[in-house]
């Protein structure tokens, strides 16, 4: 019995100290913001980002957030820079964004690949809600964007 301790214990104690699998996305509040690669205003700049841009928020650290972008790359971005407004991203060459949540239904308009997109809706059936800036609305395939 208590050879089976030592090995259970382990094991319990790795499976509480890995955090449940969730994804916290936050979109570019300011119209450009500054990539770092340490979270510091001193560190080297990477890459400036868009407004709109959605970023996956791997860790946060006194006023910053390490982020992943659509294309896997990991850098600092200030939380200031950041909101909770919700934005997707086109990945796909051209994505078809139609009235209701089916592939036959009317198409609203299209947009072109790295086009933001506000999320209105969390994806259901395969099928997010959102928004243009421009103002018009419809469903998107969540294969044709990123930022869930």
């Amino acid at each position: 019995m208590n050879g089976l301790r030592r090995l259970i214990l382990p094991l319990v104690l790795v499976a509480l100290a890995v955090p449940a699998q969730a994804f916290e996305f936050r979109s570019v509040a300011v119209p450009a913001a500054v990539l770092y690669d340490t979270p510091s205003l001193k560190g080297q700049k990477l890459h400036i980002v868009r407004q709109y841009t959605p970023l996956e928020v791997v860790v946060r650290i006194e006023g910053w957030a390490k982020v992943r972008d659509v294309e896997g790359g990991l850098s600092w971005i200030e939380v200031k820079a950041l909101t909770d407004k919700r934005h997707l991203v086109v990945t796909a060459s051209t994505a078809e964004i139609r009235k209701t949540p089916a592939p036959e239904a009317a198409l609203v308009f299209e947009a072109e690949k790295w086009v933001a997109l506000e999320l209105l809706e969390p994806p259901q059936s395969g099928w997010a809600r959102v928004r243009h800036r421009d103002g018009v609305e419809g469903y998107v395939k969540v294969t044709q964007v990123w930022g869930f």
